[in-house]
């Protein structure tokens, strides 16, 4: 457990339940929640479609009042609008000025935390540089892809320098390119010591950017911890090596056997879909028109 200075997020036995107009239990949304997140790392909401991420996600931001327990972020209840300061939101669907081009919209949020006239230019500036929008910071958001108005949702989610960032389903509705990007932006984040919370239904975005998960489902936290503990086959071991020749592997196979173990792969090694699709493009861009590898129809 972190000391309390580490600890961003507290919440304990934090509770939501959604009630009818008669003030009948409706539906239990969140049970019981008790959660630490600490600064500097990437948490990640883990969960199917009405586990509970989104309640989770408001309660934290005090849009959400708790039925029961506690909730404290930076030092502070949830309900104290003072931390909203130190908050940065990107919710799952961005509800931004459609006819305010990149510049002005995030100079609009920089008057709104009422920062300096010279510090919101630079901060502005900045921040469209970091999402990669400099091409496009004149054009009005209703051109923009899905892609492109994540990307200044994020900026705008950062336009105060906030020591926590609130991220619900960054990655929604993105292609693998945008995927890449938005991850690779959340990273640089983390480098910067920001805290960063982001909630997600997405596995291989989790897995990619997380230091600690904790799985929700139906309201309930099933699993918690960091990501390489909880990916770990810990009754199986892997033995890679490169440039093996077939009689090194038959020894092996033989230890094995005498072992009275069970040999499950003995193989190439395979890279993921992702990493491929992003290595095949890079490769092209490098050698347009050419075909960048043989498959099962390469001439």
């Amino acid at each position: 457990m972190g000391t309390e200075s580490d600890v961003i997020v507290e919440t304990k036995n934090l509770t939501k339940t959604y009630r009818d107009f008669w003030g009948r239990q409706k539906v239990r949304a969140l049970k019981a929640l008790d959660l630490e997140i600490r600064r500097g790392e990437i948490f990640g909401l883990l969960g199917p479609n009405g586990s509970g991420k989104t309640t989770t996600i408001k309660l934290l931001l005090g849009l959400l009042f708790p039925t029961s327990g506690e909730v404290n972020i930076l030092g502070r209840p949830a309900s104290d609008v003072a931390k909203n300061e130190r908050l940065g939101y990107l919710p799952e669907e961005s509800y931004l000025y459609r006819f305010l081009n990149a510049e002005e919209t995030l100079d609009f949020y920089g008057r709104l935390f009422k920062i300096p006239s010279v510090v919101r230019r630079q901060r502005v500036d900045t921040l469209i540089q970091m999402v990669g929008l400099e091409s496009a910071k004149k054009r009005q958001l209703r051109e923009y892809s899905k892609g492109m108005t994540r990307r200044i949702g994020l900026a705008q989610a950062l336009i105060n320098d906030p020591d926590l960032i609130l991220l619900d389903e960054p990655t929604s509705g993105l292609d693998p390119i945008g995927t890449r990007n938005m991850k690779d932006l959340i990273l640089k984040l983390k480098e910067q010591g920001k805290t960063i919370i982001m909630s997600s239904h997405l596995l291989g975005d989790v897995q990619d950017v997380c230091d600690r998960v904790g799985i929700l489902y139906q309201g309930e936290l099933k699993e918690l911890g960091r990501v390489d503990d909880l990916l770990k086959v810990v009754e199986q071991t892997e033995i890679r090596v490169s440039g093996l020749s077939d009689d090194a592997k038959k020894k092996i196979e033989k230890v094995i056997e005498e072992d009275n173990s069970k040999l499950l792969f003995c193989g190439n090694p395979t890279t993921s879909l992702e990493d491929l699709f992003h290595d095949i493009i890079a490769e092209s861009e490098a050698r347009p028109g050419k075909r960048v590898r043989g498959g099962d129809n390469a001439k």
